[in-house]
C-alpha cells in the first residue's frame, strides 16, 4: 500500500507542480503580450502624431497655394465659371435674383438722371 501510496504522491505532486508551472509561463507570457502592446502602442501613437503633422504640413501649403492662386488670378471669367460650376441650383436662384434686383436698379437710376436732365432744361429755358 506504501507503494500505492508513494504513486499518488508523486502524481499528485507533478499535478501541483504542473499547475505552479502553468502560473508562471501563464505570467511570463502575460508580461511578454503585455509588453509587445505597449511597444505597438506607442509606435501607433508615434505614426498618428507624424501623419497629423504631414496632414496639417499638406492643409497649410494647399490653403497658401490657393490663396495665392487667388491672388494672382487674371482671368475673373474663368474664376466666376469655376465659382458658378460649384453652387446649387437654389444658390443659382438666388444669385440671378440678385443680379436682377442690381440691374433694376442701375435702370431706375438712369431714369431718375434723365428726369433730371429734363427738369434742368425746363428750368433754363
Amino acid at each position: 500500500m506504501a507503494n500505492d501510496d508513494e504513486i499518488f504522491t508523486g502524481a499528485l505532486k507533478k499535478v501541483f507542480l504542473a499547475g505552479v508551472g502553468a502560473v508562471a509561463a501563464t505570467a511570463d507570457k502575460s508580461e511578454e503580450i503585455f509588453n509587445d502592446l505597449v511597444e505597438k502602442g506607442e509606435s501607433t501613437v508615434s505614426q498618428g502624431k507624424s501623419l497629423n503633422k504631414e496632414l496639417k504640413h499638406t492643409v497649410k501649403d494647399r490653403v497658401k497655394a490657393d490663396r495665392d492662386q487667388a491672388k494672382k488670378s487674371d482671368n475673373p471669367i474663368r474664376d466666376l465659371n469655376a465659382i458658378l460650376a460649384g453652387m446649387t441650383a437654389e444658390q443659382l436662384d438666388a444669385l440671378k435674383d440678385r443680379i436682377d434686383d442690381v440691374k433694376s436698379n442701375i435702370k431706375g437710376d438712369k431714369k431718375d438722371d434723365g428726369k433730371k436732365e429734363s427738369d434742368s432744361e425746363d428750368k433754363n429755358s
